[in-house]
């Protein structure tokens, strides 16, 4: 009784940091207008609706949270992985369609700011990578928002896609979801061989029900979480050995993570959760071979005119001129992080506070032998919350950080399996009732 107090005292506090936002936000956006959100801390507005996806959603909620965690239990683990991607494709689908086929899939990444605006622009992807640093400032050729304010691999996907014959919102969107969709099975190849088959086993039914999945679907940024996921469960199985071929798997998270350094800039901070991967298993040797796997795109994209320092330092000047530039730094560094307890859910920030106990055990563990179990799951949360934190104090995450984090606190999500089992179903409807919610009553943009 005395665990699930604290547990319940923990959601609270998230819950009314959460509420502090809101209230401080409205006040400063009605003072000053310097917030450029409509209802802060989220980037989004109020909209009560339903849509076709409404009873699907429902219906999907309910069924995990009765028979989530049985099945969880009892399915061989290939059928769990592929149950937990089938349950994610349903609830990602399930809550982009709430907001309709046209608002909340096809015309989601059709937006004056986002990356398709500029495909029909790139008739030559070598001199787009050329002159793609001069077209990031202001001026009257300067590249739609999203594309200038990441590196260029983000707008080739979609060129990519364009060019097999899949241009267009949905085709984009299909292919954003289905990538999102993916990271629940990563997550679960990652605990299973960091922490044991019995962490991942209590952990897949939240993370399949993540509330993250309203900002996943639909998003480029869920293409970003799909392929960072991978990168640490590729990593986590060289890291324990629990493949055949730890090289290659090593050398396979470094061409992931290489490849989503040129996807987002920010992604660079993916570093310290893959740190959290080496400490739980107490190991450097994949170090070598996933720095020989980022040189291939280093190498590529520099011979091709692109150079990824001085993108990123160009970025910075134009991301203040905007409105970034008005938005206040004290106002965003703690109410990013409000804005992201609706991404990962009150279950994440009761399930936190269990992470922050067992972490100090986990750490002097590790002077005798790799963690396991709790305390492996311990070090690993602990990684994607120093990448949150390294990503709020930059000053480069002023608002919309549900959405950009979301390789960060994917990570985090996994902490639900710390929670006592006998709760664990009020834990999950309270993580559906959430992102219902907010699916329901606001409409959520980028």
């Amino acid at each position: 009784m005395r665990t699930t107090r604290r547990d319940l005292y923990a959601a609270s506090a998230a819950v009314l940091l959460f509420a502090a936002a809101l209230l401080v936000g409205r006040h400063i956006e009605d003072a000053e207008g310097s917030l450029r959100l409509r209802w802060p801390p989220l980037y989004a507005y109020w909209l009560p609706h339903v849509g076709p996806g409404t009873p699907a959603a429902l219906a999907f909620a309910v069924l995990t949270v009765a028979y989530g965690p049985v099945l969880a239990r009892r399915l061989r683990w290939r059928r769990l992985l592929l149950a937990g991607w089938a349950g994610s494709s349903a609830w990602l689908w399930s809550l982009a369609l709430v907001d309709g086929w046209q608002r909340g899939v096809a015309e989601r990444l059709t937006t004056k700011y986002e990356y398709l605006q500029a495909v029909g622009g790139v008739d030559d992807v070598g001199a787009a990578l050329r002159t793609f640093t001069d077209r990031i400032p202001y001026g009257p050729d300067n590249w739609p928002a999203h594309v200038a304010g990441h590196p260029p691999g983000a707008l080739l996907t979609f060129v990519g896609l364009d060019r097999i014959g899949l241009g267009g919102g949905a085709w984009a969107a299909a292919w954003c979801v289905t990538a999102a969709s993916t990271a629940a099975v990563a997550v679960l190849v990652t605990l299973r061989a960091l922490c044991g088959e019995e962490t991942a086993r209590r952990a897949a039914p939240f993370t399949v029900l993540a509330p993250a999945a309203v900002w996943q679907a639909v998003s480029a940024d869920g293409w970003f979480t799909g392929v960072t996921a991978w990168a640490v469960a590729l990593l986590a199985l060289a890291a324990t050995g629990r493949t055949r071929s730890p090289r290659a798997a090593a050398l396979g998270a470094g061409l992931l993570l290489g490849g989503a350094c040129y996807l987002s800039y920010g992604l660079l901070l993916m570093a310290p959760v893959c740190l959290g991967v080496l400490a739980a298993a107490r190991t450097l040797r994949p170090v070598p071979y996933v720095l020989l796997g980022m040189v291939p795109w280093v190498a590529t994209f520099t011979a091709a005119g692109f150079w990824w320092p001085e993108g990123y330092s160009v970025l910075v000047g134009r991301y203040y001129e905007g409105a970034a530039g008005v938005r206040p730094y004290g106002y965003f560094v703690w109410a990013n992080l409000a804005a992201n307890v609706a991404v990962v859910g009150v279950a994440t920030a009761a399930a936190l506070r269990h992470a922050g106990v067992a972490l100090p055990g986990a750490v002097r563990g590790l002077r005798r032998e790799p963690a396991r179990g709790d305390a492996a799951l311990a070090l690993l949360v602990a990684g994607a919350v120093c990448a949150v934190l390294a990503a709020d104090l930059s000053g480069m995450s002023k608002a919309e950080t549900e959405r950009i984090w979301l390789p960060f606190t994917l990570w985090l999500i996994p902490a639900a399996a710390l929670l006592p089992e006998r709760g664990s179903r009020y834990w999950l409807a309270a993580q559906a009732v959430g992102a219902l919610t907010i699916n329901h009553l606001l409409v959520t943009g980028w």
